[in-house]
Protein backbone atom coordinates (compact mmCIF):
# COMPACT_ATOMS: atom_id res chain seq x y z
CA UNK A 1 0.00 0.00 0.00
CA UNK A 2 0.86 3.66 -0.65
CA UNK A 3 2.27 5.56 2.62
CA UNK A 4 0.85 8.32 0.55
CA UNK A 5 -3.11 6.86 1.90
CA UNK A 6 -1.86 6.42 4.91
CA UNK A 7 -0.57 10.22 5.26
CA UNK A 8 -4.14 11.07 4.23
CA UNK A 9 -5.64 9.05 6.84
CA UNK A 10 -3.33 11.26 9.48
CA UNK A 11 -4.94 14.20 7.63
CA UNK A 12 -8.71 13.31 7.98
CA UNK A 13 -7.87 12.14 11.79
CA UNK A 14 -6.36 15.05 12.91
CA UNK A 15 -9.11 17.50 11.43
CA UNK A 16 -11.78 16.17 13.74
CA UNK A 17 -11.69 15.91 17.42
CA UNK A 18 -15.07 13.49 17.33
CA UNK A 19 -13.85 10.12 18.69
CA UNK A 20 -16.92 8.16 16.57
CA UNK A 21 -15.96 10.13 13.51
CA UNK A 22 -12.06 8.70 13.85
CA UNK A 23 -13.63 5.52 15.18
CA UNK A 24 -15.54 5.17 11.76
CA UNK A 25 -12.56 6.85 9.60
CA UNK A 26 -10.36 4.22 11.09
CA UNK A 27 -13.62 1.21 10.33
CA UNK A 28 -13.30 1.98 6.24
CA UNK A 29 -9.70 2.27 6.33
CA UNK A 30 -9.03 -1.73 8.40
CA UNK A 31 -12.05 -3.29 6.06
CA UNK A 32 -10.58 -1.78 2.54
CA UNK A 33 -6.98 -2.49 3.43
CA UNK A 34 -4.98 -5.30 1.71
CA UNK A 35 -4.83 -8.49 4.02
CA UNK A 36 -0.79 -8.53 4.15
CA UNK A 37 -0.70 -5.13 5.24
CA UNK A 38 -3.23 -4.63 7.50
CA UNK A 39 -1.17 -5.96 10.95
CA UNK A 40 1.37 -2.74 9.93
CA UNK A 41 -1.61 -0.52 8.84
CA UNK A 42 -3.40 -0.86 12.14
CA UNK A 43 0.36 -0.43 14.17
CA UNK A 44 0.44 2.83 11.94
CA UNK A 45 -2.56 3.90 11.97
CA UNK A 46 -2.14 4.96 15.52
CA UNK A 47 1.53 6.29 14.84
CA UNK A 48 3.73 3.20 16.05
CA UNK A 49 6.00 0.67 14.53
CA UNK A 50 5.74 -1.71 17.64
CA UNK A 51 3.90 -1.69 21.09
CA UNK A 52 6.16 0.14 23.74
CA UNK A 53 9.02 0.40 21.67
CA UNK A 54 10.91 4.38 21.97
CA UNK A 55 12.60 5.58 19.03
CA UNK A 56 15.11 7.40 20.69
CA UNK A 57 14.98 10.60 18.41
CA UNK A 58 14.48 13.96 19.51
CA UNK A 59 13.90 17.23 18.25
CA UNK A 60 17.63 18.49 17.69
CA UNK A 61 18.40 14.98 15.91
CA UNK A 62 15.17 15.88 14.13
CA UNK A 63 16.37 19.37 12.45
CA UNK A 64 19.78 18.22 11.28
CA UNK A 65 17.74 15.57 9.39
CA UNK A 66 15.28 17.92 7.69
CA UNK A 67 18.31 20.44 6.96
CA UNK A 68 20.63 17.55 5.40
CA UNK A 69 17.48 16.45 3.27
CA UNK A 70 16.69 19.79 2.17
CA UNK A 71 20.00 21.48 1.82
CA UNK A 72 18.72 23.88 3.97
CA UNK A 73 20.76 25.39 7.52
CA UNK A 74 19.62 24.70 10.56
CA UNK A 75 18.83 27.44 11.94
CA UNK A 76 16.01 28.02 8.81
CA UNK A 77 14.55 24.98 10.08
CA UNK A 78 14.25 26.05 14.10
CA UNK A 79 12.86 29.39 12.60
CA UNK A 80 10.05 27.53 11.12
CA UNK A 81 9.80 26.04 14.12
CA UNK A 82 8.76 28.74 16.10
CA UNK A 83 6.27 30.07 13.79
CA UNK A 84 4.54 26.43 13.55
CA UNK A 85 5.26 24.97 16.79
CA UNK A 86 5.32 21.66 14.58
CA UNK A 87 8.51 19.60 12.75
CA UNK A 88 6.19 18.15 10.74
CA UNK A 89 4.96 21.04 9.32
CA UNK A 90 8.25 22.39 8.97
CA UNK A 91 9.23 19.44 7.27
CA UNK A 92 6.08 19.87 5.20
CA UNK A 93 6.73 22.98 4.32
CA UNK A 94 10.62 22.57 3.40
CA UNK A 95 9.50 19.64 1.04
CA UNK A 96 7.18 21.76 -0.81
CA UNK A 97 9.60 24.35 -1.36
CA UNK A 98 12.35 22.62 -1.46
CA UNK A 99 16.12 24.08 -2.81
CA UNK A 100 17.35 21.17 -4.15
CA UNK A 101 15.81 17.96 -5.58
CA UNK A 102 16.44 14.28 -5.29
CA UNK A 103 18.42 12.88 -8.35
CA UNK A 104 16.13 9.97 -7.98
CA UNK A 105 12.74 9.74 -6.20
CA UNK A 106 10.51 6.75 -5.49
CA UNK A 107 7.33 6.56 -4.42
CA UNK A 108 7.09 5.26 -0.94
CA UNK A 109 5.11 2.19 0.17
CA UNK A 110 4.17 1.76 4.00
CA UNK A 111 6.22 -1.24 4.36
CA UNK A 112 9.62 1.52 3.06
CA UNK A 113 8.51 4.02 6.13
CA UNK A 114 7.65 1.28 8.66
CA UNK A 115 10.71 -1.10 8.25
CA UNK A 116 13.27 2.33 7.97
CA UNK A 117 11.71 3.95 11.14
CA UNK A 118 11.61 0.47 12.91
CA UNK A 119 15.21 0.02 12.01
CA UNK A 120 16.05 2.81 14.81
CA UNK A 121 16.00 1.90 18.11
CA UNK A 122 18.07 -1.12 16.84
CA UNK A 123 21.22 1.48 15.82
CA UNK A 124 23.69 1.66 19.25
CA UNK A 125 27.05 2.17 19.49
CA UNK A 126 29.76 4.44 17.68
CA UNK A 127 28.02 6.07 14.61
CA UNK A 128 24.91 5.71 15.29
CA UNK A 129 23.52 9.06 14.88
CA UNK A 130 24.41 9.14 11.80
CA UNK A 131 22.73 5.93 10.50
CA UNK A 132 20.01 7.16 12.02
CA UNK A 133 19.76 10.52 9.98
CA UNK A 134 20.67 8.70 7.32
CA UNK A 135 17.48 6.27 8.13
CA UNK A 136 15.23 8.78 8.36
CA UNK A 137 16.69 11.48 5.63
CA UNK A 138 16.14 8.68 2.86
CA UNK A 139 12.59 8.67 3.25
CA UNK A 140 12.00 11.92 3.41
CA UNK A 141 13.69 12.54 1.04
CA UNK A 142 11.20 10.61 -1.51
CA UNK A 143 8.62 11.95 0.70
CA UNK A 144 5.76 14.38 -0.82
CA UNK A 145 5.06 17.12 1.83
CA UNK A 146 2.07 15.44 3.19
CA UNK A 147 3.93 12.13 4.06
CA UNK A 148 6.86 14.52 5.05
CA UNK A 149 4.53 15.66 7.72
CA UNK A 150 3.91 12.47 9.25
CA UNK A 151 7.33 10.67 8.98
CA UNK A 152 8.83 13.14 11.09
CA UNK A 153 5.76 12.94 13.59
CA UNK A 154 5.97 8.99 13.82
CA UNK A 155 9.33 9.34 14.01
CA UNK A 156 8.93 11.97 17.12
CA UNK A 157 6.07 10.11 18.86
CA UNK A 158 4.01 12.84 18.24
CA UNK A 159 1.04 11.96 15.71
CA UNK A 160 -1.42 15.20 16.64
CA UNK A 161 -4.13 13.23 15.09
CA UNK A 162 -6.20 11.64 18.59
CA UNK A 163 -6.09 8.62 18.14
CA UNK A 164 -5.88 6.12 21.54
CA UNK A 165 -6.04 2.67 22.25
CA UNK A 166 -9.91 2.97 22.67
CA UNK A 167 -10.62 4.40 19.73
CA UNK A 168 -8.51 1.65 17.61
CA UNK A 169 -10.48 -1.14 19.62
CA UNK A 170 -13.84 0.19 18.41
CA UNK A 171 -12.48 0.65 14.84
CA UNK A 172 -11.59 -3.10 14.21
CA UNK A 173 -14.87 -4.20 16.08
CA UNK A 174 -16.61 -2.00 13.82
CA UNK A 175 -14.74 -2.92 10.67
CA UNK A 176 -14.91 -6.62 11.11
CA UNK A 177 -18.37 -6.61 12.91
CA UNK A 178 -17.21 -7.64 15.96
CA UNK A 179 -17.74 -7.15 19.87
CA UNK A 180 -15.74 -4.33 21.57
CA UNK A 181 -14.94 -6.27 24.12
CA UNK A 182 -14.01 -9.06 21.85
CA UNK A 183 -11.40 -7.23 20.51
CA UNK A 184 -9.77 -5.68 24.04
CA UNK A 185 -9.96 -9.69 25.30
CA UNK A 186 -7.33 -10.31 22.07
CA UNK A 187 -5.30 -7.44 22.90
CA UNK A 188 -4.89 -8.27 26.63
CA UNK A 189 -3.48 -11.32 25.73
CA UNK A 190 -1.50 -10.61 22.91
CA UNK A 191 -0.69 -6.50 23.49
CA UNK A 192 -0.94 -6.52 19.68
CA UNK A 193 -3.55 -4.72 17.90
CA UNK A 194 -1.86 -5.48 14.47
CA UNK A 195 -2.47 -9.21 15.14
CA UNK A 196 -5.85 -8.48 16.40
CA UNK A 197 -6.83 -6.94 13.87
CA UNK A 198 -5.76 -10.03 11.33
CA UNK A 199 -7.67 -12.32 13.45
CA UNK A 200 -11.37 -9.87 13.46
CA UNK A 201 -10.57 -10.03 9.46
CA UNK A 202 -10.27 -14.02 9.26
CA UNK A 203 -13.19 -14.29 12.27
CA UNK A 204 -10.73 -16.10 14.57
CA UNK A 205 -10.78 -14.28 17.23
CA UNK A 206 -9.62 -15.86 19.85
CA UNK A 207 -6.42 -15.11 21.24
CA UNK A 208 -4.27 -17.66 23.13
CA UNK A 209 -1.71 -17.67 25.20
CA UNK A 210 1.54 -17.84 23.61
CA UNK A 211 4.64 -18.39 25.95
CA UNK A 212 6.77 -15.71 25.05
CA UNK A 213 4.39 -12.96 24.21
CA UNK A 214 3.58 -10.94 27.60
CA UNK A 215 0.08 -10.91 28.83
CA UNK A 216 -0.88 -7.28 30.12
CA UNK A 217 -0.77 -7.34 33.39
CA UNK A 218 -3.92 -7.23 35.64
CA UNK A 219 -3.76 -3.64 38.21
CA UNK A 220 -4.64 -2.71 41.48
CA UNK A 221 -6.76 0.27 42.40
CA UNK A 222 -6.08 2.52 45.71
CA UNK A 223 -8.13 2.46 48.54
CA UNK A 224 -8.28 4.99 51.55
CA UNK A 225 -7.84 2.43 54.06
CA UNK A 226 -7.46 -0.83 55.14
CA UNK A 227 -10.78 -1.70 56.65
CA UNK A 228 -12.60 -0.54 53.91
CA UNK A 229 -10.39 -2.11 51.47
CA UNK A 230 -11.66 -5.73 53.64
CA UNK A 231 -15.14 -4.80 53.24
CA UNK A 232 -14.52 -4.81 49.75
CA UNK A 233 -14.52 -8.72 49.72
CA UNK A 234 -15.84 -11.71 51.25
CA UNK A 235 -12.95 -13.79 51.34
CA UNK A 236 -9.73 -11.63 51.11
CA UNK A 237 -5.55 -12.17 51.09
CA UNK A 238 -3.56 -9.24 51.98
CA UNK A 239 0.26 -8.75 50.58
CA UNK A 240 2.84 -6.71 51.37
CA UNK A 241 3.01 -3.98 48.52
CA UNK A 242 6.96 -3.85 47.47
CA UNK A 243 8.78 -1.08 45.92
CA UNK A 244 10.29 -2.72 43.32
CA UNK A 245 9.19 -3.85 39.42
CA UNK A 246 6.91 -6.16 38.33
CA UNK A 247 7.88 -9.21 36.31
CA UNK A 248 5.93 -11.92 34.09
CA UNK A 249 8.38 -14.97 33.97
CA UNK A 250 7.64 -16.85 30.80
CA UNK A 251 9.00 -20.39 31.00
CA UNK A 252 8.92 -23.17 28.03
CA UNK A 253 10.72 -26.31 29.18
CA UNK A 254 14.49 -24.27 29.68
CA UNK A 255 13.81 -21.52 28.20
CA UNK A 256 13.28 -18.58 29.84
CA UNK A 257 11.99 -14.85 29.30
CA UNK A 258 11.65 -12.13 31.59
CA UNK A 259 9.10 -9.21 30.79
CA UNK A 260 8.04 -5.65 32.63
CA UNK A 261 4.63 -4.46 33.34
CA UNK A 262 5.16 -2.39 30.07
CA UNK A 263 5.51 -5.83 28.09
CA UNK A 264 9.27 -4.85 27.35
CA UNK A 265 11.98 -7.58 26.97
CA UNK A 266 14.32 -7.67 30.39
CA UNK A 267 15.79 -10.85 29.98
CA UNK A 268 19.15 -10.17 29.54
CA UNK A 269 19.28 -7.66 32.30
CA UNK A 270 18.39 -10.28 35.18
CA UNK A 271 20.58 -13.17 34.42
CA UNK A 272 20.23 -14.43 37.77
CA UNK A 273 16.57 -14.86 37.62
CA UNK A 274 16.69 -17.23 34.57
CA UNK A 275 19.17 -19.18 37.05
CA UNK A 276 16.87 -19.00 39.72
CA UNK A 277 13.39 -19.98 37.48
CA UNK A 278 15.45 -22.92 35.99
CA UNK A 279 16.47 -24.40 39.39
CA UNK A 280 13.26 -23.43 41.34
CA UNK A 281 10.25 -23.72 38.87
CA UNK A 282 8.79 -27.67 38.83
CA UNK A 283 6.64 -27.11 35.98
CA UNK A 284 8.01 -27.27 32.02
CA UNK A 285 5.60 -24.34 30.94
CA UNK A 286 4.25 -21.38 32.96
CA UNK A 287 3.87 -17.67 33.59
CA UNK A 288 3.82 -16.48 36.75
CA UNK A 289 4.31 -12.93 38.42
CA UNK A 290 5.89 -11.37 41.34
CA UNK A 291 7.96 -7.82 42.12
CA UNK A 292 11.61 -7.76 41.68
CA UNK A 293 13.75 -5.57 44.25
CA UNK A 294 16.89 -4.67 44.70
CA UNK A 295 18.03 -5.63 48.44
CA UNK A 296 21.18 -5.04 50.60
CA UNK A 297 23.71 -7.66 51.86
CA UNK A 298 21.52 -8.52 54.85
CA UNK A 299 18.29 -9.11 52.29
CA UNK A 300 16.65 -5.78 53.59
CA UNK A 301 14.60 -3.77 50.43
CA UNK A 302 16.80 -1.45 49.25
CA UNK A 303 14.74 1.64 47.54
CA UNK A 304 13.75 1.09 43.81
CA UNK A 305 16.39 3.84 42.43
CA UNK A 306 18.85 1.06 42.82
CA UNK A 307 17.19 -1.54 41.07
CA UNK A 308 16.46 1.16 38.21
CA UNK A 309 19.95 0.91 37.64
CA UNK A 310 19.62 -2.59 36.87
CA UNK A 311 17.06 -2.13 34.47
CA UNK A 312 18.78 0.54 32.25
CA UNK A 313 21.95 -1.12 32.22
CA UNK A 314 22.97 -3.39 28.99
CA UNK A 315 26.08 -3.41 29.46
CA UNK A 316 28.75 -5.11 32.19
CA UNK A 317 25.47 -7.24 33.67
CA UNK A 318 27.99 -9.68 35.80
CA UNK A 319 29.04 -6.58 37.33
CA UNK A 320 25.53 -5.14 38.32
CA UNK A 321 24.54 -7.95 39.60
CA UNK A 322 27.08 -8.37 42.38
CA UNK A 323 27.08 -4.57 42.94
CA UNK A 324 22.64 -4.41 43.41
CA UNK A 325 21.89 -7.51 44.34
CA UNK A 326 18.10 -8.73 43.50
CA UNK A 327 15.58 -10.81 45.09
CA UNK A 328 11.90 -11.87 43.70
CA UNK A 329 8.77 -12.22 45.39
CA UNK A 330 6.46 -14.07 43.15
CA UNK A 331 2.25 -13.62 43.82
CA UNK A 332 0.56 -15.09 40.63
CA UNK A 333 0.01 -17.92 37.95
CA UNK A 334 -1.28 -16.77 34.54
CA UNK A 335 -0.49 -19.92 32.60
CA UNK A 336 0.38 -23.59 33.75
CA UNK A 337 1.40 -26.36 31.01
CA UNK A 338 -0.50 -25.21 28.34
CA UNK A 339 -3.27 -24.11 30.14
CA UNK A 340 -4.64 -20.66 31.05
CA UNK A 341 -5.21 -20.01 34.36
CA UNK A 342 -6.39 -16.85 34.39
CA UNK A 343 -10.19 -17.68 34.27
CA UNK A 344 -9.84 -19.47 37.71
CA UNK A 345 -9.72 -17.92 41.01
CA UNK A 346 -6.84 -16.53 43.13
CA UNK A 347 -6.97 -18.93 45.97
CA UNK A 348 -6.94 -21.98 43.33
CA UNK A 349 -3.99 -19.87 41.38
CA UNK A 350 -2.13 -18.74 44.87
CA UNK A 351 -2.58 -22.74 46.07
CA UNK A 352 -0.99 -23.90 42.21
CA UNK A 353 1.56 -21.52 42.45
CA UNK A 354 2.98 -23.02 46.03
CA UNK A 355 2.75 -26.36 44.74
CA UNK A 356 5.25 -25.26 41.22
CA UNK A 357 7.71 -23.51 43.39
CA UNK A 358 10.92 -24.25 45.78
CA UNK A 359 11.59 -21.11 47.16
CA UNK A 360 15.14 -20.18 47.99
CA UNK A 361 16.10 -17.03 49.51
CA UNK A 362 15.75 -14.79 46.40
CA UNK A 363 12.99 -16.66 44.78
CA UNK A 364 9.88 -16.65 47.20
CA UNK A 365 6.64 -15.95 47.78
CA UNK A 366 5.59 -12.72 48.73
CA UNK A 367 4.21 -12.23 52.42
CA UNK A 368 0.94 -12.96 52.24
CA UNK A 369 -1.86 -13.58 54.62
CA UNK A 370 -5.96 -14.90 54.25
CA UNK A 371 -7.89 -12.90 56.41
CA UNK A 372 -11.14 -10.61 57.16
CA UNK A 373 -10.10 -10.05 60.99
CA UNK A 374 -9.26 -5.83 60.89
CA UNK A 375 -7.06 -6.78 63.96
CA UNK A 376 -4.53 -9.43 62.26
CA UNK A 377 -5.02 -7.42 59.20
CA UNK A 378 -3.89 -4.47 60.62
CA UNK A 379 -1.08 -6.51 62.39
CA UNK A 380 -0.08 -7.50 59.25
CA UNK A 381 0.35 -3.65 57.17
CA UNK A 382 2.51 -2.69 60.60
CA UNK A 383 5.06 -5.26 59.80
CA UNK A 384 4.70 -4.48 56.20
CA UNK A 385 5.40 -0.55 56.71
CA UNK A 386 7.85 -1.75 59.37
CA UNK A 387 10.11 -4.22 57.42
CA UNK A 388 10.43 -0.93 54.49
CA UNK A 389 7.80 -1.66 52.26
CA UNK A 390 5.02 0.41 50.56
CA UNK A 391 2.24 -0.83 52.64
CA UNK A 392 -0.13 -3.60 51.35
CA UNK A 393 -2.28 -5.12 48.54
CA UNK A 394 -5.97 -6.72 49.43
CA UNK A 395 -7.39 -8.98 47.00
CA UNK A 396 -9.82 -10.35 46.26
CA UNK A 397 -9.85 -14.55 46.78
CA UNK A 398 -12.45 -15.29 44.33
CA UNK A 399 -11.86 -13.32 41.46
CA UNK A 400 -10.06 -14.06 37.89
CA UNK A 401 -7.19 -12.53 36.33
CA UNK A 402 -8.14 -9.55 34.71
CA UNK A 403 -5.36 -8.47 31.82
CA UNK A 404 -4.87 -4.87 31.36
CA UNK A 405 -7.69 -4.16 33.49
CA UNK A 406 -8.39 -1.89 37.32
CA UNK A 407 -11.72 -3.78 38.04
CA UNK A 408 -11.32 -3.40 41.58
CA UNK A 409 -10.02 -7.22 42.93
CA UNK A 410 -6.66 -5.43 43.78
CA UNK A 411 -6.78 -2.63 46.29
CA UNK A 412 -3.58 -0.89 47.54
CA UNK A 413 -3.34 0.50 51.09
CA UNK A 414 -0.99 2.86 51.63
CA UNK A 415 -0.40 5.76 53.82
CA UNK A 416 -2.36 8.73 53.80
CA UNK A 417 -1.47 11.28 51.75
CA UNK A 418 -1.09 8.64 49.25
CA UNK A 419 1.60 9.59 46.65
CA UNK A 420 0.48 10.09 42.82
CA UNK A 421 2.02 9.06 39.45
CA UNK A 422 1.74 12.07 37.61
CA UNK A 423 3.06 13.00 33.98
CA UNK A 424 5.46 16.07 33.39
CA UNK A 425 4.01 18.32 30.90
CA UNK A 426 5.62 21.16 31.24
CA UNK A 427 8.65 23.22 33.03
CA UNK A 428 10.59 26.20 33.67
CA UNK A 429 14.44 26.84 32.89
CA UNK A 430 16.10 28.32 36.39
CA UNK A 431 18.32 31.26 36.47
CA UNK A 432 21.67 31.81 37.72
CA UNK A 433 24.03 29.49 38.26
CA UNK A 434 20.99 26.46 37.55
CA UNK A 435 20.06 28.15 34.30
CA UNK A 436 20.83 25.27 32.07
CA UNK A 437 18.45 23.43 34.00
CA UNK A 438 14.66 22.61 34.34
CA UNK A 439 14.24 24.17 38.12
CA UNK A 440 10.17 23.82 38.35
CA UNK A 441 8.03 21.07 36.50
CA UNK A 442 4.65 21.02 35.27
CA UNK A 443 2.90 17.75 36.41
CA UNK A 444 -0.45 16.67 35.08
CA UNK A 445 -3.04 14.06 35.97
CA UNK A 446 -4.68 11.96 33.38
CA UNK A 447 -8.15 12.88 31.87
CA UNK A 448 -9.71 10.06 29.43
CA UNK A 449 -7.29 10.38 26.37
CA UNK A 450 -5.44 14.04 27.63
CA UNK A 451 -3.34 15.01 30.47
CA UNK A 452 -4.81 18.22 32.57
CA UNK A 453 -2.45 20.16 34.88
CA UNK A 454 -2.32 19.88 38.30
CA UNK A 455 0.72 22.15 39.93
CA UNK A 456 4.04 22.94 39.65
CA UNK A 457 7.25 20.76 41.38
CA UNK A 458 9.72 22.80 42.13
CA UNK A 459 10.88 23.56 45.64
CA UNK A 460 13.32 20.45 47.09
CA UNK A 461 14.76 19.53 44.03
CA UNK A 462 18.57 19.01 44.26
CA UNK A 463 20.93 20.01 42.12
CA UNK A 464 21.38 16.39 41.17
CA UNK A 465 17.28 15.82 40.42
CA UNK A 466 17.11 18.74 38.57
CA UNK A 467 20.32 17.64 36.19
CA UNK A 468 18.93 14.39 36.04
CA UNK A 469 15.59 15.28 35.03
CA UNK A 470 16.77 17.94 32.36
CA UNK A 471 18.97 15.39 30.88
CA UNK A 472 15.71 13.12 30.25
CA UNK A 473 13.45 16.07 29.39
CA UNK A 474 15.34 17.68 27.19
CA UNK A 475 14.78 15.60 23.83
CA UNK A 476 10.81 15.82 25.19
CA UNK A 477 10.53 19.74 24.78
CA UNK A 478 8.26 20.48 21.94
CA UNK A 479 8.20 24.30 22.33
CA UNK A 480 10.07 26.84 24.41
CA UNK A 481 8.47 30.60 25.13
CA UNK A 482 10.90 32.73 26.80
CA UNK A 483 11.65 30.38 29.98
CA UNK A 484 8.30 28.18 29.79
CA UNK A 485 8.76 24.80 28.30
CA UNK A 486 6.39 22.41 26.73
CA UNK A 487 6.88 18.86 27.14
CA UNK A 488 5.71 15.74 25.42
CA UNK A 489 3.61 13.68 28.40
CA UNK A 490 6.38 10.51 28.14
CA UNK A 491 7.95 10.87 31.86
CA UNK A 492 6.17 9.75 35.11
CA UNK A 493 6.98 10.52 38.76
CA UNK A 494 5.79 9.41 41.86
CA UNK A 495 5.15 12.90 44.22
CA UNK A 496 4.26 12.98 47.48
CA UNK A 497 2.43 15.98 49.09
CA UNK A 498 0.71 17.30 51.66
CA UNK A 499 -2.83 18.12 50.51
CA UNK A 500 -4.77 18.09 47.33
CA UNK A 501 -6.97 21.59 46.71
CA UNK A 502 -9.34 22.80 44.75
CA UNK A 503 -7.71 25.12 42.34
CA UNK A 504 -9.09 26.79 39.26
CA UNK A 505 -5.49 28.08 38.26
CA UNK A 506 -4.70 24.44 36.78
CA UNK A 507 -6.74 22.47 34.15
CA UNK A 508 -7.18 19.47 36.43
CA UNK A 509 -9.71 21.81 38.79
CA UNK A 510 -6.83 20.67 41.63
CA UNK A 511 -3.55 21.32 43.16
CA UNK A 512 -1.23 19.81 45.28
CA UNK A 513 -0.11 21.20 48.22
CA UNK A 514 3.96 21.49 49.21
CA UNK A 515 4.22 18.22 46.57
CA UNK A 516 8.25 16.69 46.30
CA UNK A 517 9.64 14.52 43.99
CA UNK A 518 10.12 10.73 45.39
CA UNK A 519 11.39 9.03 42.55
CA UNK A 520 11.37 8.66 38.67
CA UNK A 521 8.86 6.12 37.10
CA UNK A 522 9.64 5.90 33.51
CA UNK A 523 11.17 2.46 33.47
CA UNK A 524 8.14 0.97 35.11
CA UNK A 525 5.01 3.58 34.12
CA UNK A 526 4.06 4.82 31.09
CA UNK A 527 2.21 7.89 30.93
CA UNK A 528 -1.46 5.91 30.39
CA UNK A 529 -0.47 4.13 33.85
CA UNK A 530 -0.89 7.98 35.76
CA UNK A 531 -3.40 8.27 38.27
CA UNK A 532 -6.57 9.93 36.57
CA UNK A 533 -8.43 13.05 37.92
CA UNK A 534 -11.01 10.71 39.38
CA UNK A 535 -8.08 9.22 41.64
CA UNK A 536 -7.50 12.66 42.90
CA UNK A 537 -10.87 13.83 43.60
CA UNK A 538 -11.58 10.66 45.84
CA UNK A 539 -8.44 11.47 47.24
CA UNK A 540 -9.70 15.07 47.93
CA UNK A 541 -12.86 13.98 49.54
CA UNK A 542 -11.46 11.11 51.67
CA UNK A 543 -8.65 13.65 53.13
CA UNK A 544 -9.43 15.21 56.42
CA UNK A 545 -12.70 14.26 57.07
CA UNK A 546 -14.63 15.22 53.81
CA UNK A 547 -15.71 11.77 52.85
CA UNK A 548 -18.73 11.44 52.15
Amino acid sequence: MQYIKLARLYEELEATAKKLEKRDILAVFYKQAPENDLAIVTMMSMGIVAADIDLGIASQMMIRVAAKTYGIPEKEIVQKLKETGDLGLAAEYFAKNRKQQAFFKKELSIDNVFENIRKLPELSGSGSQDKKISLIAELLSHAQPLEARYIVRTTLGDMRIGVAHGIVRDAIALAFNKEPKEVENSWNVTGDFGKVAEMAKNGKLKADIILGNPVRVMLADRSPDLKEALEEFEHAAIEFKLDGLRMQIHKDCEKIRLFSRRLDELTSQFPEIVKWCRECIKAKQCIVEGEVIAVDSKGNPLPFQHLSRRIQRKYDIERMTKEIPIQINLFDLIYLDGKSWMQKPLKERWQRLNEIIKQSKTFMFVNHIETKDCSKAEKFYTQALAAGEEGVIVKNLDAQYQPGKRVGYWLKVKPIMEPLDLVIIGGTWGEGKRANWLGSLLLAARNRDNFAATGMLGSGLTEEQMKDLTEKLRPLITEEHDREVKIKPRIVIEVAYEEIQRSPKYSSGFALRFPRLLRIREDEKKPEDADTIKTMEKLFKNQRGRKK
